[in-house]
C-alpha cells in the first residue's frame, strides 16, 4: 500500500470511519473519469481543490458536477481566495494534485464541504494518490474532515 494511502486510512480511523481504498490503476484524472471508473454519476466525486484565503490554505471539497466559484467562497469567508499552486497543495496537505484525499494533512487545514455532496447516500474521495479513492457517508466526509458545509459553486 502506498504510504499516503496508509495515511488517509489511518487518519480515517483515528476520525472512527472504516472505508476501503478502490485502485484505478488507469487513474482518475477528473471527476468525469472517476465516475465512469466506478460507475458512479460524476456529482458522487468530492473533489478535494485546494485555495488560498488571504494566504491560508483552504480545501474545498466539491461536488464533482460542480465547480468552485472563488467569488462565492470568498463573499462566504470574507477573504481573497485563489487557486493554490502545486507547491502549496503539496505543502499544505502531503499530496500530489489529482490525488489530494481530504484526510491525512500535515497539519490542520481548514475545509469547506460542498452543500450538494450532502444529497448522496455516498460519495466517493481521492484517497492519497492519482489511482485511488474511496466511499464514504457526506455525514461522515463533514466529521472527518472538520469540515464546514457550504454552497461553494455559483
Amino acid at each position: 500500500m502506498h504510504p499516503n494511502t496508509a495515511r488517509v486510512l489511518n487518519a480515517l480511523a483515528a476520525a472512527g470511519v472504516e472505508a476501503e481504498i478502490v485502485e484505478i490503476p488507469e487513474g482518475t484524472p477528473t471527476a468525469a473519469a472517476a465516475a465512469a471508473a466506478l460507475g458512479v454519476e460524476v456529482g458522487r466525486i468530492a473533489n478535494s481543490l485546494v485555495f488560498t484565503a488571504d494566504g491560508e490554505p483552504l480545501l474545498v471539497m466539491t461536488s464533482g458536477a460542480h465547480r468552485v466559484d472563488t467569488a462565492v467562497v470568498g463573499a462566504r469567508l470574507g477573504a481573497t481566495v485563489r487557486r493554490a499552486d502545486p507547491e502549496t497543495v503539496r505543502a499544505a496537505t502531503g499530496f500530489p494534485i489529482g490525488g489530494v484525499a481530504p484526510v491525512g494533512f500535515p497539519a490542520p487545514v481548514r475545509v469547506l464541504v460542498d452543500e450538494d455532496l450532502l444529497g448522496y447516500g455516498t460519495v466517493w474521495a481521492a484517497g492519497g494518490t492519482p489511482h485511488t479513492l474511496f466511499e464514504i457517508t457526506p455525514a461522515d466526509l463533514v466529521r472527518a474532515t472538520g469540515g464546514e458545509v457550504a454552497g461553494v459553486a455559483g
